[in-house]
């Protein structure tokens, strides 16, 4: 048995503290590291380099010509998501992925077998402004509330084209600048609901008697949207929406943290980079709709190259585990490095979640969410052999096995136990 896996069956899922020794360290910030070991302690990495040590009581876990890699996190992903759009109105602000989170879709369990440890799971794209998202950590075994990446930054869906164009009339509107009237009408509603409220507080502030104006759930995540509490996340293909809405953001007043799918964004690259947005893209999908026709592989590698924050995602639950794959086609469609591609999905996406002071890189202090791989992390024939989140082991594929063995022994042997009480069939009576 390796020694790896020796090491995993006779220690507790989450020690006080794991030496992983002898591996090779991509740590996406700061290079790569050979021979090198990484301790955790807390939940956090405590040390890596080539003299760490273990403290005494440590799991120790020799990971001799195997990759350790930080957790990949997905940008756009709809995993664990009990349902998706609140298409009954054009604006569901008021809506939250967190009230339908399910934690035991299986979904999450093979996406820590891909090495994947975070996700921003987002509302549909049916609404120009959908409801809010929410960050999870892939905590399989545990409750909906355990999911939550505690401390990371709200945030919200807005959609452009075809998808929210289409929906019930009159509910929903019939043409793109229908679209981009939706967002401004409500965001000009949640201008003067904002500005409402600094009035009642003005007011209770210089001691004067006044009513607080009526809570609204809608506008109230918009206006901490033009606060800057809020990150936008924005569904949208075409260069035309792109821009149309880059310039709606500028006249309201607030920043695109994120343009999803953006498959047109090589064509307007220098206006997303001067507005600031990011981009979080497919590496290859094309042609699956009319949207998706321009779409071309070189897509992220031009836009990192115009100086756009980049990542590759996945929006499925069957992309989501192997997203390393898609990250390792900028090298072949755009010529990224090994580094620059692994950051499409680990690092950048952290920084696009604002979440990057604590995972998307192996770096001491940040979140021990990593994964160990049998072979170079960005080859198709390289595979995770163990996920860390929190310091605590979610995924072993030896442990995972073995426990496969086991219930199929289970099986055979409660079916055995099942035909042994089924009674004898009663003989037909004589003719």
């Amino acid at each position: 048995m390796r020694p790896l896996v020796l090491a995993l069956l006779t220690a507790a899922l989450a020690p006080a503290a794991t030496l992983i020794q002898n591996a090779t360290l991509v740590t996406v910030s700061h290079g790569t590291l050979e021979k090198a070991s990484l301790l955790i302690e807390g939940g956090k990495i405590a040390a890596l380099g080539p003299d760490v040590t273990a403290p005494a009581g440590a799991t120790v876990i020799d990971a001799s010509d195997h990759y350790v890699l930080p957790g990949i996190v997905d940008c756009h992903s709809h995993l664990a998501a009990d349902s998706i759009n609140e298409s009954s109105v054009a604006v569901s602000s008021m809506v939250s992925m967190e009230d339908v989170l399910n934690p035991e879709d299986i979904s999450i369990y093979r996406a820590l077998a891909g090495g994947v440890t975070t996700a921003n799971i987002l509302h549909g794209s049916a609404n120009p402004i959908g409801g809010r998202c929410t960050v999870i950590k892939m905590r399989w075994g545990r409750d909906a509330e355990r999911l939550l990446f505690q401390g990371a930054k709200p945030g919200i869906k807005f959609a452009l084209g075809e998808n929210p164009k289409r929906g019930s009339k009159p509910v929903h509107p019939g043409s793109r600048q229908g679209v981009n009237d939706v967002i401004r009408e409500a965001f000009l509603r949640a201008k003067a609901y904002q500005a409402a409220w600094k009035d009642y507080d003005a007011a209770r502030q210089a001691g004067r008697r006044a009513l607080p104006p009526r809570r609204d759930l809608q506008l109230e995540a918009l206006a901490e949207v033009l606060e800057g509490k809020r990150l936008v996340h924005a569904h949208c293909y075409r260069a035309d929406e792109i821009l149309a809405l880059i310039r709606l953001a500028d006249e309201i007043g607030f920043k695109i943290r994120t343009l999803q799918h953006v498959l047109e964004g090589y064509k307007v690259a220098d206006e997303i980079a001067a507005h600031g947005a990011g981009a979080s893209t497919f590496s290859d999908w094309w042609g699956y709709k009319v949207e998706a026709y321009d779409a071309i592989p070189y897509n992220a590698a031009l836009m990192t190259r115009r100086g756009i924050l980049v990542s590759i995602n996945s929006d499925s639950d069957e992309e989501i585990r192997h997203l390393n794959q898609e990250a390792a086609k900028t090298i072949k469609w755009g010529g990224l490095s090994e580094d620059e591609a692994l950051a499409l999905v680990t690092l950048n996406p952290a920084k696009q979640l604002m979440i990057d002071d604590r995972v998307g890189s192996l770096d001491v202090g940040k979140d021990a969410d990593l994964a160990i791989w049998d072979g170079p992390p960005l080859s198709v024939y390289s595979k995770v052999l163990t996920t860390f989140v929190d310091g605590e082991i979610f995924f072993d594929r030896e442990l995972d096995r073995q426990r496969r063995i086991e219930l199929t022994l289970e099986k055979q042997k409660l079916l055995e136990e099942l035909e042994g009480k089924k009674p004898s069939a009663e003989k037909e009576p004589a003719r």
